[in-house]
């Protein structure tokens, strides 16, 4: 049987792990919400500690804070953003729609370890989580300043990156595939030629435009609530304390972080959060688009579209053998998937009457899990789509000049010539007859040689 140590909170007395860092409040919380046993994510405990030891800094500054203690703190929530007691944090994401029991389990942790870290040193002094490390704070600003952060964090130094990366990769790739012509399609139909190398370039500018989104979000989660405290009027918060944190975190993670022009904003309406949310699905589509048709380029070997060969990374069928899928562009997908389905529900949770009510917001929770877990899944699909997908993708030109050849599609270049009418009825004579726009041209006299191979030239279609 585990040992167990009392302590008490306002509501009485509470049996604690007997070597548990975090206290009686995270313990009433994990007995509870034993809803999902998802913890909240690393990345917002970390911002969390950053948060925790730039207020005790401020307060050290302004001579609030006793300066061992005040010390003392810093250095607890230091570890704690290092991930150092990542154990210590066992509440489910489905809590307190504040984020109360994640931002108390976080002060008592740091307040214990403080504590600890001072008795070692020869200072022993009890450090309180309410009055100490959380001092001119509430939870009700901690916790969306906590969400803003991480996935402010996440987005500009793991997402991002990642997708600049694979963009990169998709430009090469259009410039890899300049020279290759191929049909293009229209609602799954033959239609005009397009240059492989054009349709990774719209590959690339997709990306690049899913970062511009993304970048347009992080400007906006940059404004923190932080000093609004219980309600956005600031109370028990001391003047310039929001100021000096914002300016410590900056600093610290060089974003530009700053405090919120209106707190009454901040505190109940997360439309920095549903903004970067709507970042996050943006971009999942964009790789979804481009994972997609990969995927149907790559159909095959035999039978299917057959113009890209995608790399084999592992066998396709329990049954068939010899069969190889595109695994990785699957998986983009369902990543996509995932991420459409996390927007939705930050959305819901965003939604008047759901989660703003009044002078608060009750699912910061669900939305910095939800922001944060999309974030880590587009994050790691971008790599795994970049380096075992896109980077070893091979063109196949010669079907892709074969079936230039037997588009019906070519005919377009003679409709400016011989009129839509003139150039329709060729397009349905081949057809028909199984030959080429070309033979039938040819035999029709509707142009000269050379004027019919200008005409009927696959390259010169696809622009300059």
């Amino acid at each position: 049987m585990s040992r167990t140590r009392k302590e008490t909170d306002s509501l009485g007395e509470v049996a604690v792990p007997a070597d548990a860092l975090y206290g009686p409040q995270t313990a009433r919380a994990v007995a509870n919400f034993p809803v999902s046993g998802w913890r909240m994510p690393r990345a917002f405990i970390a911002a969390m500690g950053m948060i925790k030891a730039a207020a005790a800094d401020a307060h050290k500054k302004a001579g609030r804070l006793d300066g061992p203690i005040a010390d003392a703190v810093i250095a607890a929530a230091r570890e704690v953003a290092e991930g150092r007691h990542d154990g210590e944090f066992p509440v489910d994401v489905f809590q307190t729609g504040s984020g109360t029991s994640t931002h108390m389990n976080a002060n008592e942790v740091i307040a214990r370890r403080a504590g600890q870290l001072l008795a070692a040193g020869g200072s022993p002094a009890e450090v309180h989580p309410n009055d100490h490390v959380n001092m001119g704070q509430s939870s009700n600003d901690v916790v969306p300043t906590a969400t803003h952060v991480s996935a402010s964090l996440a987005l500009h130094t793991e997402l991002i990156p990642a997708l600049a990366s694979l963009a990169e990769a998709l430009a090469a790739k259009a410039a890899e595939f300049d020279a290759v012509i191929k049909v293009g399609r229209t609602h799954l139909q033959d239609a005009v030629p397009i240059r492989l190398g054009q349709e990774f370039s719209g590959y690339a500018a997709a990306v690049h435009g899913a970062i511009d989104g993304l970048e347009a979000a992080i400007a906006g989660l940059c404004d923190l609530p932080i000093g609004g405290t219980a309600v956005g009027t600031g109370l028990n918060c001391p003047k310039g304390f929001a100021a000096e944190v914002c300016r410590r975190l900056a600093g610290e993670t060089r974003l530009p972080f700053r405090e919120a022009g209106n707190h009454f904003a901040a505190h109940t309406v997360p439309l920095p959060a549903v903004r970067a949310s709507g970042a996050l699905r943006a971009a999942a589509i964009a790789l979804s688009k481009v994972a997609n048709d990969v995927r149907w380029l790559g159909s095959g070997p035999r039978c299917g579209l057959g113009e890209l060969a995608l790399p084999a990374v592992q066998p396709g069928s329990s049954m068939m053998p010899g069969k190889v899928n595109p695994v990785i562009p699957e998986a983009v997908i369902q990543v996509a998937c995932q991420v459409v389905g996390g927007d939705a529900a930050i959305a819901a949770a965003a939604t008047g009457g759901v989660g703003s009510i009044l002078e608060m917001h009750t699912a910061w929770p669900l939305i910095a899990s939800n922001l944060l877990c999309c974030s880590r899944l587009l994050t790691n699909a971008t790599k795994v789509f970049e380096t075992r997908c896109i980077d070893g993708l091979k063109a196949d030109e010669a079907r892709c000049a074969r079936l230039v050849e037997r588009s019906l599609m070519l005919v377009t270049g003679l409709a400016e010539r011989i009129g839509y009418d003139a150039a329709a009825e060729i397009a349905k004579a081949a057809h028909a007859s199984g030959r080429s726009i070309r033979e039938v041209a040819l035999e029709r006299k509707v142009l000269d040689e050379k004027e019919l191979d200008k005409a009927l030239d696959a390259r010169r279609q696809t622009g300059p």
